[in-house]
């Protein structure tokens, strides 16, 4: 089987996590897949696999979830530690019919407790040590039954003990039926569950099917993707596809990191916005990590240019281009732009890109206030087409309250210019009286100010707008070169600096804005 015949196929019958294994190592069973860890699940494997026993692996797995009672249509809810191993039992579950709900380690027991009452007595798919932090959890009036995948714990199913059982033959589930539930990043409280079917995660793959196109040999792709997140889904099924050779990441030490690139010399790179910030310093390694990179991708958040910029001049590679993809859970990519070395310092951060080609997202901006949306005056953006996840899971209105027709309302507030450019300004929810654009201030001033590692502009408690910085090292402002950076917006009160470790973030390590808001309360309300 050809790639592009699998590609085909995914096309007409939907993506099926758990065929995806067995499809890619019958493209090419000796395409290796490298790990920076080892799996908790299957702790013999090591670090290096082909895609041939990748697959066999699955099918294992499989069978133990099959010998331990998980049945066609059952939601299985995985919570527990990071690692690849994550993304390969829920390709296991789907194998066999289950629902797979990927849920964050970085969530906390509270909230994992509310989602397995929204989701109604699931079997929980956890680890020994994910098991201990629930022990305030009521999970035998929330589950239906636990299994572990490592570090066993008296009551539950140890999935090392089913080792050796059984195979079982694969099972599919209707295409517009749910396949996969991932979650939002709970930037404004609770994360909604997001309700994906094989014909939607099919769909998804086509803009990003046609970027990799410009690799035209088989070099690595460096995956550095929560293996929870709906991304990691097309991440893997592209890159399995297309026969790349795999890097898969846990880590973020820019130090590891440094090594795991030199050594395999990545091509493409897909990883979040924040690891990439954090990976900016290694551009100054003399060993020049980045050098093999021909293309930086990332879809969770907007980059800042002169993040982009310093990545790219990092490259030796003719043509390096930075991709962004604008979009969310919810709608997969909806629109994209290419960043280059020698322009992408000037970009306009808020410029997020241009609708990509026929068959993937429609994109409009409505008006909010009867005005054609404009700069001043930004409209809601809102997405269409065959790509829009399902529903939300246990808040049907919710999501309806989302959806007008076939399109969707994203959430987030822009314009389109008179070249077509989708210009993101802030998420609708953030906006500050007076200011046009929290995230272009970002951008300028981080742009400014290299000693800056962060800064968010949130509303204060007399709807100021207030800035929140945090220093390489959490070392003092220099409130002289502060002022002279932020001189083009005098709207902005005096900056608050805290500890980065202190910024309250998602699972995707986009920072909760409000949540970070309602922190500075008490100490702003005292100035």
């Amino acid at each position: 089987m050809k790639g592009s015949t699998a590609y085909s196929s995914i096309q007409k019958r939907g993506l099926h996590i758990g065929l995806l294994p067995e499809m890619a190592a019958a493209v090419n069973p000796s395409t290796p897949i490298t790990l920076d860890h080892d799996l908790d699940a299957l702790p013999e494997v090591g670090r290096r696999l082909t895609v041939a026993q990748y697959a066999d692996h699955v099918d294992d797995l499989a069978a133990r979830l099959w010998a331990a009672g998980v049945r066609p249509d059952e939601h299985v809810f995985i919570y527990k530690t990071a690692g690849a191993d994550h993304w390969m039992l829920a390709s296991a579950i789907s194998r066999i019919g289950g629902i797979v709900v990927n849920i964050s380690p970085a969530l906390d027991p509270a909230t994992v407790g509310v989602l397995l009452e929204r989701v109604g007595r699931p079997t929980l798919l956890t680890d020994g040590n994910k098991l201990d932090t629930l022990a305030d959890v009521p999970l035998a009036d929330l589950t239906e039954r636990v299994i572990t995948s490592a570090f066993d714990r008296p009551g539950a199913i140890s999935l090392g003990e089913l080792a050796g059982s059984p195979r079982v033959k694969p099972v599919i589930r209707p295409i517009d039926e749910a396949a996969v539930i991932t979650h939002t990043s709970g930037t404004t409280g609770i994360p909604k569950l997001v309700v994906h079917t094989a014909r939607t995660q099919g769909i998804r793959l086509l803009p990003q099917w046609r970027l990799l196109a410009l690799l035209r040999k088989k070099e690595t792709v460096a995956i550095h993707v929560p293996f929870v997140h709906s991304r990691m889904v097309a991440a893997m099924s592209l890159a399995l596809l297309k026969e790349y050779p795999v890097l898969l990441l846990r880590e973020t030490d820019p130090a590891v990191v440094a090594e795991h690139f030199i050594e395999h010399r990545p091509a493409l790179i897909e990883a979040l916005p924040n690891s990439l910030m954090e990976w900016e310093g290694l551009a100054e390694d003399p060993r020049a990590p980045f050098a093999s990179v021909k293309v930086f991708s990332s879809t969770f958040d907007a980059i800042h240019p002169g993040t982009m910029s310093t990545l790219l001049k990092a490259s030796d590679r003719r043509g390096a281009l930075f991709f962004q993809i604008y979009g969310q859970s919810e709608v997969g990519p909806a629109v994209g732009r290419a960043y280059f070395r020698n322009s992408a310092h000037k970009a306009n951060g808020r410029c997020v890109g241009w609708q990509m080609p026929l068959g993937a997202a429609k994109v409009r901006v409505v008006s909010r206030d009867g005005h054609r949306p404009t700069e001043q005056s930004p409209g809601r953006i809102e997405v269409a087409w065959p790509g829009i996840a399902k529903t939300y899971y246990g808040e049907q209105e919710r999501y309806d309250a989302n959806r007008k027709g076939e399109w969707w309302g994203t959430g987030d507030v822009g314009y389109f210019t008179r070249f077509g450019c989708l210009h993101m300004l802030d998420r609708e929810v953030d906006m500050i009286p007076g200011v046009t654009s929290s995230l272009e201030i970002e951008d300028v001033v981080l742009a400014e100010l290299h000693e800056l590692s962060e800064l968010v502009v949130v509303q204060g408690p007399n709807s100021e707008a207030v800035p929140v910085i945090c220093t390489h090292g959490d070392k003092p402002l220099d409130l002289e070169r502060w002022r002279a950076a932020s001189a083009g917006f005098p709207q902005l009160a005096d900056p608050v600096q805290i500890p980065e470790a202190e910024l309250p973030r998602t699972a995707t390590l986009k920072v909760q804005r409000l949540a970070l808001a309602d922190q500075l309360k008490d100490q702003l309300a005292k100035r």
